[in-house]
């Protein structure tokens, strides 16, 4: 009869198994842990220690095999002290004793019984489905210097400390702008309402004027001759609605260096116009569809500068 396998079940249970004879196995709750080496997460569980000072019978075990085996209480009582026997001969002659799923017991050089635990089950009922995992390190320190180096280009600030820097200067400036506005609604009333008197004073003079050159006008049953009226048309940089840009630079001879290198790949590169941040964004190519603009920015992605995006113009 495997007796380890009725202490394992028993473990789930209860924190102390006594095998009567033989010594008691305890468990104790140990809490989530990480280790920092390896970025590994342990769920709680229950780890697993041996004492050979208890060795009384409190008939846990027996009854426990009784009704599983469905055999009397006297039975289990008598098989347990006959494995307890088996188990006994094979530590005196030096040999291992491994109990499935609980651990090894063997004689160390001193004569004394000593336990290693071997679980690879979780008896911490609480911490049922639950595994350890590996997580990669957090970067901190090497995402916080890109974003710096990104608050360089882009006027947005994403640290605290420049965040913290800039507070101050902001909060007088929203006042400043508050006043401002205060003031500015004051002038627009009065403005407003002189524009208002003026446009009349001139709506009646212009009247006026009409009013004599009907008087004296004189008309001519002559065709008058056509007029040709000169419409712009659309050029196809126009309709150039989506942009696939390379890059933004502060300085526009280092812009127009990347137009010139993108080129000399094939592309139909250019440069725009320096924009509201200070920044002369250099482009791939321009597309009249999102579908084409799309399909072009994963293949330029993948083959040439994975930090490539989207620019979308106002249609």
């Amino acid at each position: 009869m495997m007796i380890e396998k009725h202490i394992s079940a028993l473990l789930y249970r209860y924190q102390c198994v006594i095998v009567p004879g033989f010594g008691a196995f305890l468990t104790e709750t140990k809490s989530a842990s990480i280790d920092t080496d390896t970025n590994t997460f342990y769920p709680p569980k229950k780890l697993i220690s041996f004492n050979a000072n208890l060795k009384n019978n409190d008939g846990l075990l027996a009854n426990h095999i009784a009704l599983q085996e469905k055999i009397s209480y006297e039975q289990a009582v008598e098989d347990i002290k006959k494995m307890v026997t088996v188990w006994a001969d094979q530590l005196e002659n030096g040999d291992k004793l491994i109990l499935k799923n609980i651990g090894d017991l063997t004689y160390n050089n001193e004569g004394s019984l000593v336990f290693y635990p071997n679980t690879p089950v979780n008896y911490l009922t609480d911490s049922f489905g639950l595994g350890s995992f590996t997580s990669p390190a957090i970067k901190r320190e090497v995402y916080k210097a890109e974003i710096e180096e990104l608050e360089e280009e882009v006027p947005v600030l994403f640290t605290p400390e420049k965040r913290k820097k800039n507070y101050s200067f902001l909060k007088y400036a929203a006042v400043f702008v508050a006043a401002l506005s205060i003031g500015s609604a004051g002038f627009k009333v009065y403005y407003d309402n002189k524009i208002i008197t003026e446009t009349r004073i001139a709506e009646q003079h212009v009247q006026e004027q009409v009013n004599q050159e009907i008087q004296t006008a004189t008309f001519f049953l002559d065709p008058m001759p056509a007029v040709k009226l000169t419409v712009k048309e659309e050029t196809a940089e126009e309709e150039l609605y989506y942009h696939i840009v390379a890059n933004a630079f502060r300085n526009e001879a280092n812009a127009n260096k990347a137009v010139n290198q993108l080129k000399a790949q094939g592309f139909k590169a250019r440069k725009l116009d320096k924009n509201k941040y200070g920044l002369y964004p250099v482009l791939y190519e321009s597309y009249t569809t999102y579908e084409a603009a799309h399909k072009n920015l994963n293949r330029i992605r993948k083959e040439y500068n994975k930090e490539a995006w989207l620019l979308v113009k106002d249609l």
